[in-house]
């Protein structure tokens, strides 16, 4: 599997992991997690970004 893919793919697996933490945090009242499920989102599309410009520089 190519780097780009490889990066894009855990990214929406960390997109969606934070989605989950924000909901949880939510549901149960937890500022923490959900800020915690937030930054993961976060994080997550940032790392499909990275995958997307990789694959367009072809790496």
């Amino acid at each position: 599997m190519k780097s780009s893919m490889k990066d894009k793919a855990k990214g929406s697996f960390h997109e969606a992991k934070g989605a989950v933490k924000e909901l949880a945090g939510k549901v149960t009242d937890n500022p923490k997690l959900e800020l915690e499920g937030k930054a993961e989102k976060l994080a997550g599309k940032a790392q499909e970004k990275l995958g997307q410009v990789k694959k367009v520089l072809g790496k």
